[in-house]
């Protein structure tokens, strides 16, 4: 049994939407009054009713909110493919592979980069949630490159810091579909959960800032190699900010990729690889670089589109 709320609407929602009084009412996301509505955990003097009937001034609003799911845990064990690029008593660097997520999360059942770090015996700092200890970023789980992990508390928290006052270099490689105009830019668009509720993101209005730039390295006949530099690290921002442009990565079918391209370079997931990752060592003070070379898929596709150009 969830927690239960009531209250009165009150006369400034008078005609507002179902959902959009709910939002501002108990301080809920547009999208996630809509899930609660749809579920059946809404009801309105008494009675269910849909996310867009509009609210009246005294009406008794009623709601259940469900018990958050419990906080999945690391299996350790060791993921093949999974490289150390550099490892010292404060950080350990990896290079992900496809199919990995950065840690557990609800709903996902494969590898992890946490599990793969437990299950090959290396250290990770305990700071943070136990589903994510030691993580202070993430790569989405067909995003490969590559990606740090604490192994000190002293190095959590300075690299946490630093991620969160953008002081971290973050580069990835991009091949988009077309060619953006112009041909280096910046993309400064808001970035909040897609309003259909289905686990993607978008631009939206009064969502979280998003910041990207881009330079185009190679242009192709159908597409263009880009170099990509996040000033924010919104989940799938790139993708989405790409996509918004109506330059999505090449194989990102969930961002509105075309699928007979990405079926003729033999993509089963989004052209997209973190190539180097640059920041200050949490306890020496020095700057330092690592590097990612392309995977094998990335690297086959890229030659197909060159040698069609």
């Amino acid at each position: 049994m969830g927690e239960q709320r009531s209250l009165f609407v009150p006369d400034g929602l008078e005609g507002e939407r179902l959902d959009a009084a709910l939002a501002r009412l108990f301080g809920f996301s547009r999208t996630r009054a809509a899930e609660l509505i749809a579920a059946g955990d809404v009801q309105v003097d008494g009675a269910a009713t849909a996310k867009s009937d509009r609210v009246h001034a005294g009406a008794w609003l009623e709601v259940v909110i469900p018990p958050p799911p419990a906080a999945p845990v690391p299996v350790a064990e060791p993921v093949p493919g999974m490289g150390i690029r550099y490892e010292d008593d404060d950080i350990v660097v990896v290079d992900k592979p496809i199919g990995v997520a950065a840690h557990p999360t609800v709903g996902w059942t494969g590898p992890t980069v946490l599990g793969g770090l437990l299950g090959a015996g290396h250290r990770v700092a305990t700071s943070g949630a136990a589903e994510r200890q030691g993580i202070v970023h993430r790569l989405d789980a067909n995003t490969t490159g590559v990606m740090v992990v604490a192994k000190s508390e002293t190095a959590y928290s300075r690299l946490k810091r630093a991620f969160k006052e953008r002081t971290v270099d973050k580069r990835y490689h991009a091949l988009v579909q077309g060619h953006p105009d112009p041909l280096r830019g910046t993309i400064d668009a808001p970035i909040d959960r897609h309003p259909a509720g289905d686990g993607r993101f978008a631009v939206v209005a009064g969502g979280k800032p998003s910041i990207t730039h881009y330079d185009t390295i190679e242009a192709f006949r159908a597409a263009s190699l880009l170099d990509i530099k996040l000033e924010t690290g919104r989940t799938h921002q790139i993708r989405v900010h790409m996509s918004a442009t109506r330059h999505p990565c090449v194989g990102d079918l969930a961002y509105g990729a075309d699928p007979t391209l990405a079926a003729r370079l033999g993509l089963t997931r989004q052209w997209l690889h973190a190539v180097s990752l640059s920041f200050e060592h949490p306890s020496s003070g020095e700057w330092v670089t690592f590097t990612s070379d392309y995977p094998a898929d990335l690297a086959r596709a890229l030659e197909i589109v060159r040698a069609e150009s």
